[in-house]
């Protein structure tokens, strides 16, 4: 059985010519069987590729050799899932982000990472505020206890959950997401907004999950992560979900052997909120991709 590696990764770095980095890779990834995603910025690099073994770990490699990265910023997971469908190398404004907000530039100023024992530690301490920085539907399938959960559908929204904080300005702060990248970027934001004390966890909860022994883990449920495993188990398994591709939620098996699911239409978390045209264009788009599958083919809506 065909095993993929996965690696996620990001680096907050200065990159003068994105686009001369871009053809570079371009150039060297089409050499090797690599899926997956690389966003490039003036500010970093941030992505998720995964591919045989051998071949992972070449473009690791190079991806090392020509930015100012090291083995320790990449993380790793097995799946018998194919976790992406295509290769995409883009450049954006940013490699995340805050909406509007300027004042967010982790190349300057930064919270205090914390590994997976530091971060152990901290949330022992009853003075604490501990933040969730993902978006809700992540936070819906697992957390760690006592996180403030933001009512966010995007990272761009995090900001306005923030003047909420503003009691806490002067308390110990620790934010976590999953690879890290969200709340190095948050913590950079709200040292620029007036509070003290700024912690957040190194790599994130992937990172967490791999370096923590179960019995001392203080994570609870599954890892959201962005590919079609939908969802990791403690032990970076593939977890007990999969997609709704209407409403891109993770689904319980549980509700998947509800009356109210149909796979690429609707399922219980959204049938109630679709039109009868969503729910036909919806049938439609399902329709063409199940008959691109017959023909062994990848339709673009999948």
């Amino acid at each position: 059985m065909k095993k993929y590696k996965i690696s996620s990764f990001y680096r907050f770095v200065n990159i003068n010519s994105p686009e001369i980095l871009r053809d570079k890779f371009i150039s060297f990834f089409k050499k090797r069987s690599i899926l997956g995603t690389v966003i490039l910025s003036n500010e970093g690099i941030n992505g998720m590729l995964a591919g045989r073994e051998n071949d992972l770990d070449k473009i690791i490699d190079f991806i090392i050799k020509n930015l100012d990265l090291n083995y320790n910023d990449f993380k790793f997971s097995l799946s018998i899932r194919k976790p992406f469908n295509r290769l995409r190398i883009k450049i954006k404004d940013e490699i995340i982000s805050l909406g509007d907000a300027k004042n967010s530039n982790p190349n300057k100023f930064v919270g205090k990472y914390l590994d997976h024992s530091e971060w152990n530690t901290l949330l022992e301490d009853d003075d604490v505020v501990l933040i969730d920085t993902r978006n809700y539907y992540e936070t819906s399938i697992g957390t760690f206890k006592n996180s403030l959960i933001p009512d966010i559908d995007n990272f761009k929204e995090f900001p306005n959950f923030v003047e909420k904080l503003k009691p806490y300005k002067n308390k110990k702060i620790a934010m976590f997401c999953t690879g890290g990248i969200r709340c190095e970027k948050a913590s950079s934001f709200m040292l620029q907004n007036g509070f003290k004390n700024v912690f957040h966890l190194k790599g994130g909860i992937i990172s967490y999950l791999e370096k923590t022994n179960p019995d001392n883990s203080k994570w609870k449920g599954e890892c959201f992560v962005f590919d079609n495993r939908v969802a990791i188990k403690q032990d970076l398994s593939v977890g007990n979900y999969l997609m709704c591709y209407a409403c891109n939620e993770p689904v319980s098996f549980d509700e998947i052997n509800s009356d109210k699911y149909k796979e690429g239409i609707h399922c219980p978390k959204c049938f109630d909120k679709l039109t009868s045209k969503q729910i036909e264009r919806l049938s439609e788009r399902q329709k063409q991709i199940e008959l691109a599958r017959k023909r062994g083919k990848l339709h673009l809506g999948e």
